[in-house]
């Protein structure tokens, strides 16, 4: 068996690809036990986020089945059939033994996230792991390196400044927005959704003191909660059409898995704009807003992949710290790695002690029942010894009688050293 990790991220695979492997949170319990019935698969977790989509597993091939399946079976985003399903294997990254330890480590920590160093992304690793547990598809050898990578993450953000002033994708894109065509203090926003990544949005947009907040969700509680918070206006996700005209810029992140915002809806909202310019950034995966709405004039489009440029001076500023970060994620890995070979080495003593206590238990069953039956004791005595003494002799002198006739004298050795035959006992 080896530990495995497949998957593909936003610095390997475009969103448009990207979204049709994304799993929601209520796909992927049903994703996991389609995963734990493969014939190699021992373990497995899933995660999945608007960045990436990513399978840990201990399995007894390289992987190759995990890999078949994630390109057959694509998630709550959308059918592979636009992209062959072997396009999607090129776009895979693959990783076993150490360098899959190091894959996870690096992940909960925030290296390997668009935004270097952000935080969320432990709480969906987290998530990640409560989920396979619950779904009975972890096992002890995935148990032990979520629990290692959670401890590595804590100390790298301990001793070290990689979550200082911590950049979300959120405020990113608010960043994005001061820097386009639109001032905020002139502008109304219209926030689509009421996620964690909205309203990490409000917060930035009322710091930004964007002059007008509408905030649109399906389940309109939600959307008068944050409003109420923010100083906005909720409006309930079905009069979205009726207020998108109002708005010059609009930030969606839903889960929804069809696009909220189609080329027809926005055309409308910009003729009643006599064409004022818009600015629509859209941070959900599968997204929101369909993507031949870029192809109206007086519409500036953004996804989640355009944030590059926006987040690379964060990018610099925390170079040093994820210098540091990285000595102890390779630190932990040979730690890891180390334990993990230690229990390997001890599995053959499990299992040889395993055998014994079955053994003993078995022959001692059967002399109690020839007693309780009335057998001499003597006698069950000789023969609780001589089944227990054979049951524990037989596969050892079976090996020694083969290596005898083979000629291997190593596996003789061994046994001398191990049985302490020759010791002047």
């Amino acid at each position: 068996m080896s530990l495995f990790v497949l998957g593909l991220n936003h610095q390997t695979a475009p969103v448009s690809l990207r979204e049709r492997v994304s799993f929601s949170g209520d796909a992927v319990p049903a994703a996991l036990d389609a995963l734990r019935r493969l014939p190699s698969v021992r373990e497995v977790a899933l995660l999945s986020t608007c960045n990436r989509t990513e399978l840990y597993a201990v399995t007894d091939d390289d992987g190759i089945a995990l890999a078949d399946w994630l390109a057959n079976h694509p998630g709550d985003g959308g059918s592979l059939s636009v992209e062959p399903a072997q396009a999607l294997h090129d776009y895979l990254y693959r990783h076993h033994g150490a360098d899959a330890v190091r894959h996870l480590f690096r992940v909960a920590t925030g290296l390997d996230s668009l935004v270097l160093g952000e935080p969320q992304i432990l709480g969906q690793v987290k998530d990640a792991w409560a989920t396979a547990r619950t779904s009975g598809s972890l096992g002890s050898q995935l148990d032990r390196l979520f629990q290692h990578a959670f401890t590595t993450a804590k100390r790298a953000r301990t001793d070290t400044r990689i979550g200082a002033n911590p950049v979300s994708v959120a405020s990113a894109a608010v960043r994005l927005a001061q820097e386009s065509f639109a001032r905020l203090e002139d502008s109304t926003v219209l926030l689509v959704g009421a996620g964690e990544t909205i309203e990490l949005a409000a917060r930035h947009l009322v710091q930004a003191k964007a002059k007008r907040l509408l905030i649109a969700n399906r389940t309109l509680a939600h959307a008068q909660d944050l409003a109420t918070r923010h100083a906005g206006v909720a409006l309930p996700l079905s009069e979205l059409d009726k207020h998108l005209g109002e708005a010059d810029i609009v930030l969606s992140a839903t889960a929804s898995r069809e696009p909220i915002l189609r080329k027809p809806q926005v055309a409308a909202a910009l003729a009643t704009r006599r064409h004022r310019p818009m600015l629509l950034l859209d941070l959900a995966v599968p997204r929101d807003i369909a993507a031949d709405v870029a192809e109206l004039r007086d519409v500036f489009l953004y996804t989640v992949d355009d944030l590059e440029r926006a987040i690379e001076d964060n990018r610099r500023g925390r170079r040093e710290a994820a210098n540091e970060a990285e000595a102890i994620v390779e630190l932990q890995v040979e730690r890891f790695v180390e334990t993990l070979a230690a229990s390997t080495r001890t599995e053959p003593l499990k299992r040889l002690r395993a055998h014994g206590e079955s053994a003993r238990a078995e022959a001692l069953a059967k002399a109690q029942q020839q007693l309780a039956a009335g057998g001499d004791p003597d006698e069950v005595l000789q023969f609780l010894a001589h089944t227990l003494t054979n049951r524990l002799l037989h596969a050892p002198t079976i090996a020694l009688r083969e290596a005898a006739l083979t000629g291997n004298a190593d596996l003789a050795r061994a046994a001398d050293k191990l049985f302490g035959a020759g010791d002047g006992e």
